[in-house]
């Protein structure tokens, strides 16, 4: 830190070298941070960590939690790290971070409807869906290195979930009797 002026107040001089030196740490960490992430070994480590991704790939290295592969729809698969404890919730939020993070790298700014995609798709590991989000996942078979398919999803009767042809169907009729 300057020291003040006799007057109390910092001089110009002493403000501008305080204002360098701290850009010119910062340059030196943000730069130093890039080289890190930009090594191989770290290749796992999203560009932007949070505490929870951090934790998480710690945990993965000491065992406590594991790395499942996620097959999409068009044969490509891609990884995602969970605690030993997931549930499907936390699978779930795990994928989304991770096809939220790769898209945001491909093409910058896209939204991508995730209620849309659980509604019409969902999980499944050896042909049985992932459908109860407060499944844990170790209970379905799910272990480190497991691999769990994206798989079209219908919605049964049973569940007395109309279609949304039927339910627009419904409205409709609804607006002619008027």
């Amino acid at each position: 830190m300057t020291e003040p002026s006799s007057s109390g107040v910092k001089d110009d001089d002493s403000v501008a070298l305080e204002y360098n030196t701290n850009t010119v740490k910062k340059a030196k960490l943000n730069s130093t941070l890039a080289a890190l992430l930009d090594d191989h070994v770290l290749a796992d480590v999203p560009r932007k960590p949070t505490l929870s991704d951090v934790d998480t790939l710690i945990s993965l290295e000491l065992g406590s939690a594991m790395r499942v592969s996620v097959l999409k729809l068009d044969q490509t698969s891609f990884d995602v790290a969970v605690m030993n404890s997931a549930t499907v919730k936390d699978l779930k939020l795990a994928i989304k971070k991770k096809v939220n993070e790769m898209e945001q790298s491909k093409m910058g700014h896209r939204h991508i409807s995730w209620k849309h995609v659980w509604r019409n798709f969902c999980l499944s590991y050896h042909n049985e869906k992932l459908l109860n989000d407060d499944a844990i996942l170790q209970d379905h078979g799910i272990r480190n290195h497991s691999q769990v398919h994206f798989i079209p999803y219908v919605m049964s009767r049973a569940s007395k979930k109309h279609s949304r042809r039927r339910k627009h169907r419904f409205f409709h009729g609804l607006n002619r009797r008027e």
